[in-house]
Formats: C-alpha cells, sequence, structure tokens
C-alpha cells in the first residue's frame, strides 16, 4: 500500500483535484442558474485528466475544469504535436488559454456538430466561476459503447461511424481525440463527445488523424480488414492512404491498443485492387 501511495498523490497532482469548498460553491450557482432548491449530484468514478465530470438531478451533465487541467491539456497538446511531427506533417493541436476557454470551446465545438446533423449531448452553457471553467450539457442517461457490443451490433454500427465521421470533415470540422470512450450509441444511434480543438490550417492532416483513430478503435472489435472496409464506404481509397501515414503515431497513444501493420496492410491491398481496377 505504501509503494502506491506516492504515485495516486501525483495522479492526483497531475489530475488537478479540485478543492471540495469551490466544487460545493460551483454546483450551488448551478442551482441557482436552473432555478433549483437542491440538487443531487453524482460524480463520474473514470480515469479524467481534464476536467472533474459530475451528473446533476441526472438531467445535466457537468464537466469543471481547473487551471491544473489547462496546464495538463498543454502538456497533452505539446506530446501529441511532437507525435505529429513524427508523422510527417507539423503539428495542428491546439491549446486553450484557460478553464473558461477550454468549456467554451466544448460548448462552441458541439454546437457546430449539432448543426450539421450529428448526434451530439445538447448544449446548454459554458461559463466562468471562481477561475474554473464550467460546461453544461445533457446528460444521457443510458448509452452504450462499441466494446459493450454484440459483435453482430459492432458491424452494424462500424459504417454508420465513418458516415458520421465524414459528415463531420466534409463540413471543415475534426474531432480531435476519437477513441472508444468519446463514441457513444444511445437509442441505437452514435453520438460524439470531447471534441478538442485543432488548427483550421491544418485541417486536413487532423481529418486523416480522425480517420486513423477511428480505425484504431474499430481494429481489434472487428478486425482489420472489417474496419477498413466500413471506412471504404465514405471514404476514397487516397483518404484511407493519407490515414495510414498517421497509424503508427496513434498506436503510440496509450488509449488504443491495435495492430498498426496489418491495418496498413489491409489498406495497401485496398488502394492496389482499385488501381488494377482503374488499370
Amino acid at each position: 500500500m505504501g509503494t502506491n501511495q506516492p504515485l495516486m498523490g501525483i495522479r492526483r497532482l497531475v489530475r488537478g483535484t479540485i478543492e471540495w469548498p469551490r466544487i460545493e460553491a460551483v454546483i450551488r450557482e448551478i442551482a441557482e442558474r436552473y432555478d433549483r432548491d437542491e440538487v443531487r449530484v453524482e460524480f463520474i468514478d473514470a480515469d479524467n485528466w481534464l476536467s472533474t465530470p459530475c451528473v446533476v438531478d441526472d438531467q445535466w451533465f457537468v464537466k469543471i475544469t481547473s487551471d491544473q487541467n489547462s496546464l495538463v491539456h498543454a502538456l497533452f497538446t505539446s506530446a501529441r504535436n511532437l507525435g505529429a511531427f513524427s508523422s510527417g506533417t507539423e503539428g495542428f493541436f491546439e491549446h486553450f488559454a484557460g478553464p473558461d476557454e477550454m468549456a467554451d470551446h466544448e460548448l462552441e465545438a458541439t454546437k457546430k456538430m449539432r448543426e450539421i446533423g450529428l448526434n451530439v449531448p445538447a448544449p446548454i452553457e459554458a461559463f466562468e466561476y471562481d477561475g474554473l471553467g464550467v460546461l453544461v450539457m445533457e446528460y444521457l442517461p443510458e448509452f452504450e459503447t462499441f466494446e459493450q457490443m454484440t459483435d453482430e451490433r459492432m458491424h452494424e454500427h462500424a459504417p454508420a461511424l465513418f458516415h458520421y465521421l465524414s459528415r463531420m470533415h466534409d463540413n471543415n470540422l475534426a474531432h480531435g481525440d476519437l477513441r472508444g470512450e468519446n463514441v457513444l450509441v444511445a437509442n441505437d444511434e452514435i453520438y460524439f463527445i470531447d471534441a478538442t480543438s485543432v488548427k483550421e490550417e491544418r485541417i486536413n492532416e487532423a481529418r486523416s488523424y480522425d480517420l486513423a483513430c477511428a480505425l484504431a478503435s474499430l481494429t481489434p472489435l472487428i478486425g482489420a480488414r472489417d474496419a477498413v472496409m466500413a471506412a471504404r464506404e465514405h471514404y476514397s481509397a487516397e483518404e484511407l492512404l493519407a490515414a495510414r501515414n498517421f497509424l503508427d503515431f496513434v498506436n503510440m497513444r496509450p488509449d488504443h491498443d491495435f495492430d498498426a501493420a496489418t491495418v496498413k496492410g489491409e489498406i495497401e491491398k485496398l488502394a492496389d485492387a482499385e488501381d488494377k481496377e482503374i488499370g
């Protein structure tokens, strides 16, 4: 037990645990904003590095972001941009000046995705309180991830994931942090959450990175070939080849675990087959 305590302390420090009186004050502010005498709060027990998330009255999903969370986001952003350099392109991830900007960005990104017909939790508001950024969104009470589905349902939903991702990309948007826990299925529909910020002038690279992340997320679940074929329903062979360049970078992330070489091989086989058909 003694061996784990220093590590746990470091993890708490890096996550930026917010003092309880400040959290209580934020909750009181939310209750006041929504005309509630009192509210019930349930904190989300997850590996959260960039915010303190909670559910209020089973109605609102709230993310509270501190200066420490903003610092961690800056560190993550720098590491991701270094990874992008290793893929042969300039870094395309953006950092925010503070916790209020983090909340504002996610609210605006969610609004934009909703405007183009993507399923996202309804954005309600973002505000600053006592130096903290506060984001309030619709709470989805019942959902599942791809990992929780049967094989049959995973195969059914895989093309839909690429369909909605391509709609995002066709509208000059990118998610920037596509992974299993940021794609939910509720009411048999795919929902996106937790989009990050990417530079507008590097949107093409960000879209290729998104596609690589989607392939990385699906490959362990449905296999490399089926993942590539599902993507091909909505992306060209050229776009898949561009995504291939980011697969090694994505594979370096601790939240992705897949066989990058196999995915590359399936993309190359598909591209070669299409070249022969054209020839």
